[in-house]
């Protein structure tokens, strides 16, 4: 699998699906929102973790620097 993600997008969703998901587990969401949540930060941390976005193949948009 190619990477698409750049080195400021993977730093951005890390920090993004920490703050998230503190919330979550500090207990400042709850119910469904927290679940949503819960998901939606996991997709960040392993989508920046691989560094691969599915989301941007339609578009065929790429953040990494091209070589």
């Amino acid at each position: 699998m190619f990477q698409n993600m750049g080195l400021y997008d993977r730093i951005a969703r890390v920090a993004a699906g920490l703050i998230v998901g503190g919330l979550y587990l500090g207990g400042v969401v709850q119910g469904t929102v927290a679940i949503v949540l819960a998901v939606v930060a996991l997709v960040l941390i392993g989508t920046s973790a691989v560094g691969f976005c599915p989301a941007y193949l339609p578009f065929k948009f790429s953040t990494k620097p091209k070589q």
